[in-house]
């Protein structure tokens, strides 16, 4: 099993809208990508929707990792992402 450096590790994570919408994305960075967010310096889809609250997050091993995960998120619909969020599982690209 591949073992992962934090310095090198990205995250894909899920974040509630005050309209209760989630918002996917991935970074390097977490906690500075929530601040950035959170000041409307972050995604344009997201500037005036807060407050935003983080209510999932995954790690994964590369870059290349969490853009498939993203994308594989982005294609389920809702009731399957507040699925994920609820059971604060990680997710499996394979069993989609």
């Amino acid at each position: 099993m591949m073992k992962c450096d934090v310095t090198d590790a990205w995250f894909v994570y899920l974040l509630r809208t005050s309209e209760a919408k989630l918002y996917c994305g991935i970074t390097n960075n977490l906690a500075r990508r929530l601040k950035q967010h959170q000041a409307g310096k972050g995604a344009k889809s997201l500037r005036g929707r807060g407050p935003l609250e983080l209510v999932w997050s995954q790690l994964e091993h590369t870059k290349s990792d969490a853009l498939k995960t993203e994308i594989a998120i982005k294609k389920l619909n809702k009731q399957q992402k507040e699925r994920l969020v609820a059971n604060n599982g990680k997710f499996n690209r394979s069993k989609i």
